[in-house]
């Protein structure tokens, strides 16, 4: 028995002081349940540091754990040797037979005591869910559904790792929700402040278009000033020599008025000069009062014009604002509505590296088209030779949306239990995943929505028209990264016609 004991402390594991269960040896030479020991790690995992738990080594980076068969196998034999002697313990003892069974101290040691017959509670009853000793199973819990205390517990502390394991997965589902939602509040704060710097920008550059203006009619203005005036002064300038001229010629009439010897005055008066014509200025007496009030008129309504604008984008401006909505909802809920869809959307892009030799890509490679030639693409592990498919660029996951407007066939992938593909035509429309084919019925417009939920599992096909019309759903578990995949039914480059078919990702 003591043996027995010592076997038992040693094959135990120090987190659940349970005997061990798929044992593992971490490098540090302790043994733990498999389960366990990852259940600390993965506590840690924050860390990036992996320690032991009774002697605190640590490691970098977390150790691959594989079973020990050699601890498993000891484990199971210490197991069939309890059954043996818990067996041993429930046979009727001989006049010679002394039997004994050491258990850990107690404190409540009273309360592990049957009242009734004062022996040991190590039987449980799984009919009245209470332990008992061996002489309450000759009286009323005779017959009943009975395993010693140590299998009852060991199944119950089994359930209670489950349950653990559950509620740690729980936690840790919903720490990751905590930091996703925490990325949200980082990426809503770096749009606001983009978005504030960028306003202020514009704004600026407004500004400073509007004094450029309210400096160039200043500039005109004066500009005009200055022309104007300049033309008034030089008809003034000759007015004043005029009239300097008529004063000089009125003193010599002045003069020759005055002379009192006729002879003189005759003699003199035929001599003076004949007055020069005039300048007229016939619309003097007319001049406006204000030059340039069409000016300030034409400005007027520049200012009203501009508040009116002004007034529409900034309700226009307001709305936009208000309608930023961090969406809340449960993983695997869908949105109703194609502008629900659109707020989960992503760029695709296509990879060149994987296109096959006849597709083109264009308009900055959101587009594939088949052409009748190869194209001039370099070299690449990850191009498509056999098949005339292209992928795309970005890793999806998260929650993810983009829509394909196709104007010839679509098909392929599907073949393996990786890939998920919807084949569309004019005339029918299929959903296949490892090799499993499924017709749709209905018509299918020209462009196809695709709705990603990765961390659901699910992944949606809808119709895009007026409404959004499902055409298939998957309802999976996803591992990895997923990438948008595009395929055309064969054609040599060579057989190809002038009406390329083409694949387009929408921008929305």
């Amino acid at each position: 028995m003591e043996q027995n004991q010592m076997d038992q402390e040693t094959l135990s594991c120090s987190i659940c002081l349970d005997l061990l269960k798929d044992p593992v040896t971490i490098p540090c030479g302790h043994n733990y349940c498999m389960n366990c020991i990852k259940i600390h790690w993965n506590e840690e995992d924050r860390k990036r540091i992996h320690s032991c738990p009774q002697c605190r080594e640590t490691f970098i980076p977390r150790p691959v754990l594989k079973k020990n068969t050699v601890l498993a196998a000891l484990v199971e034999q210490l197991k069939k040797t309890a059954l043996q002697a818990a067996a041993a313990d429930h046979c009727y003892a001989g006049p010679e037979d002394v039997k004994h069974k050491l258990v850990e101290p107690s404190k409540n040691l009273q309360e592990n005591i049957c009242s009734k017959h004062d022996k040991l509670l190590e039987i449980f009853c799984r009919t009245d869910h209470k332990c008992v000793c061996s002489l309450c199973l000759t009286e009323e819990h005779k017959g009943h559904d009975i395993v010693s205390a140590a299998t009852e517990r060991t199944e119950r502390q089994r359930e209670l790792e489950e349950r653990r394991g559950n509620i740690q997965q729980r936690i840790q589902d919903r720490e990751e929700d905590v930091k996703l939602l925490q990325q949200e509040v980082e990426a809503i704060s770096r749009s606001a402040d983009k978005t504030v710097e960028d306003s202020e920008k514009i704004f600026t550059q407004l500004i400073h278009l509007l004094q450029k203006r309210s400096s160039d009619v200043k500039q005109q203005i004066r500009s005009q000033q200055e022309t104007e005036v300049s033309r008034v002064k030089d008809v003034q300038e000759k007015l004043e020599q005029e009239i300097t001229e008529l004063k000089r010629k009125d003193a010599e009439l002045e003069q020759l008025s005055h002379t009192e010897d006729h002879n003189q005055f005759l003699l003199n008066y035929p001599s003076l000069p004949a007055l020069s014509t005039p300048i007229k200025f016939s619309n003097l007496e007319y001049l406006p009062l204000g030059y340039f009030e069409k000016v300030t008129a034409a400005v007027s309504e520049l200012r009203d014009k501009l508040q009116d604008i002004l007034r529409l984008s900034w309700t226009n401006i307001s709305l936009m604002v208000t309608e930023v909505d961090v969406l809340l909802s449960q993983p695997g809920s869908e949105p109703k509505s194609r502008a629900g869809f659109l707020r989960y959307s992503c760029e695709i892009t296509l990879d060149p590296n994987t296109a096959f030799p006849c597709l083109g890509l264009s308009e900055g490679n959101r587009k594939v088209t088949w052409m009748n030639q190869r194209q001039s693409y370099s070299s690449h592990s990850d191009r498509f030779t056999d098949w005339t498919q292209v992928l795309s660029r970005e890793s999806l996951t998260g929650r993810c949306y983009w829509e394909v407007e196709e104007g010839g066939n679509m098909s392929g992938f599907g073949y393996n239990d990786k890939s998920w593909v919807l084949t569309c035509s004019h005339s029918s429309s299929s959903f296949t995943h490892n090799s499993i084919w499924t017709s749709i019925s209905g018509p299918v417009s020209s462009r196809v929505g695709v709705y990603l939920d990765h961390r659901a599992g699910l992944l949606s096909f809808y119709s895009v028209s007026e409404t959004m019309t499902l055409l298939h759903r998957v309802q999976t578990k996803f591992t990895r990264p997923l990438l948008a995949g595009f395929h055309f039914h064969f054609l040599p480059c060579s057989h190809l016609s002038a009406k390329h078919q083409r694949v387009k990702v929408q921008p929305d």
